[in-house]
């Protein structure tokens, strides 16, 4: 494949949830919960390679161990501005798109990845999800940014809130980033499938 064609998946994991501390090396099975989720991941056809992102906090050795000894590639950046650590994580794979996902979604769907991936090709779009609106469940959610928009981004995002959610500066300017929406057969958003409660994690490990 051309390099500059390259679709990279950036997956956003820490160990510091205020609500369900740790959750991510939470066992399900006997495996961490990020590694299930990273196992139905990479049976996605449309993703060439994948990063886990997660924060140079002391907190976070322990994942970025793990995924070390995993052979899962993984950079360790800025706690708090995620739009740079993504921008970082992807430098050394100068990617064509990043495939955004986050490290509360353990029950992601690889052909909603796929769907949403096969879109931002078909299209050239920018910015192409499947949440702007929900209608997947909550957990299933996948965004998928032209590199070079998100370089733009980067450059430009001011707001806390731009820098820490890595996508909102492009959603606000429609009129500079070309964008789609990918919407579900039948409307599932009302579903609860992310985990950011102790409940939440129960019901995932019950699945």
């Amino acid at each position: 494949m051309d390099e500059r064609e390259l679709i990279l998946a950036v997956l956003q994991a820490r160990m510091g949830s205020t609500r369900l501390p740790g959750k991510v090396m939470k066992s399900i099975l006997g495996t961490p919960m990020l590694f299930l989720q990273i196992e139905r991941i990479k049976r996605a056809r449309r993703i060439d390679k994948l990063v886990v992102a997660t924060t140079a906090d002391e907190a976070d050795n322990i994942l970025a161990d793990e995924c070390q000894r995993r052979n899962i590639a993984v950079y360790r950046g800025s706690p708090t501005d995620v739009l740079g650590r993504y921008i970082k994580a992807a430098m050394d794979f100068e990617p064509e798109a990043i495939v955004r996902l986050t490290g509360d979604c353990p029950l992601i769907d690889w052909i909603v990845i796929d769907l949403v991936v096969q879109t931002y090709m078909n299209g050239r779009f920018q910015y192409v999800s499947n949440v702007d609106p929900p209608s997947y469940p909550d957990g299933l959610d996948v965004e998928v940014i032209d590199y070079a928009a998100l370089l733009i981004a980067d450059a430009e995002a001011q707001l806390p809130s731009e820098r820490e959610h890595v996508t909102p500066f492009i959603r606000k300017h429609p009129e500079r980033f070309s964008a789609t929406n990918v919407r579900a057969p039948v409307d599932l958003s009302a579903l609860r499938w992310t985990v950011d409660e102790p409940e939440d994690f129960k019901l995932v490990r019950a699945i």
